[in-house]
C-alpha cells in the first residue's frame, strides 16, 4: 500500500511548502532512472503574433532564481522570447511516471553568469555557436560544414574561443508549478504551487 502525505497525495509528493525543493528531489530521481538526459524539457514559446512553438531544450541550471537554458538569442525562440518574455517548461519522465509543468517570465543571464557556462562547453560545441544561425534556412549541409572550418580557422586555439554575444542564456522565474503523477485508471494526481503577490507558494490539488 502506497503511502500519502498530510494531503492524501503519494508520498513522493513529499510534504513541502518549497515547489523548488520539490523540483530537486524528483529531479534527484530523475537523474538515476532516466536513460538519458533526465534534464531534458519541452519549452513553449509565442512572439507577437501569438502562435505557439514547442522544442525541446536542456536545463542547465535551476535554484530559488529560476530554472536556466542556453541558446543563440537570433534562433526562433530567441526572437519569441524577445517579443513576449513568457514561457512555459513542461518535463516528463517515463521511468517515473511523472511530470513537471512550469509557467513564468524570462529573463537573459548576466554576461558573466553566460560566460562561465560557455566555457565550460566542449571546443566543438563553442565552435558550433558560432558557426550555426540557429533556425536559418541554409541552401546545403556544406553551408554549415564549410562555416565549422572557417571558425575553427579563426579561433584554433581550442582554451580561447570567446562567447558570442548572440548566444546567451534565458532565466525563467516560476509564476506556478505543477508536479503530476501517472494514476491507475487514469486518475492523476496533481498539484500545483502558485505564487502570490507577496512572493508565497500557495498549494492547491487539481482534478485529473
Amino acid at each position: 500500500m502506497n503511502q500519502k502525505n498530510s494531503l492524501g497525495l503519494n508520498n513522493c509528493f513529499l510534504d513541502l511548502d518549497d515547489p523548488i525543493q520539490l523540483f530537486k528531489a524528483w529531479m534527484d530521481e530523475a537523474n538515476k532512472s532516466e536513460p538519458n538526459d533526465p534534464n531534458a524539457l519541452s519549452l513553449a514559446t509565442s512572439g507577437k503574433n501569438n502562435f505557439p512553438s514547442v522544442r525541446m531544450v536542456l536545463l542547465k541550471e535551476f535554484s530559488q532564481n529560476g530554472f536556466v537554458f542556453y541558446t543563440n538569442l537570433n534562433s526562433q525562440k530567441g526572437n519569441e522570447l524577445k517579443e513576449n518574455p513568457n514561457a512555459a517548461m513542461c518535463f516528463h519522465w517515463k521511468s517515473l511516471l511523472r511530470q513537471i509543468r512550469i509557467n513564468g517570465s524570462v529573463t537573459q543571464v548576466e554576461d558573466k553568469v553566460a560566460d562561465q557556462y560557455y566555457n565550460s562547453r566542449g571546443y566543438e560545441s563553442r565552435i558550433g555557436a558560432w558557426a550555426s544561425k540557429q533556425s536559418k534556412e541554409i541552401e546545403n549541409r556544406e553551408v554549415l560544414i564549410k562555416s565549422i572550418k572557417e571558425f575553427k580557422q579563426k579561433y584554433n586555439d581550442e582554451k580561447n574561443v570567446p562567447r558570442p554575444s548572440h548566444w546567451s542564456g534565458w532565466n525563467l522565474t516560476p509564476s506556478s508549478i505543477e508536479f503530476w503523477l501517472d494514476g491507475d485508471s487514469r486518475i492523476h494526481e496533481r498539484l500545483k504551487y502558485t505564487i502570490d503577490d507577496n512572493g508565497n507558494w500557495i498549494k492547491s490539488l487539481l482534478s485529473p
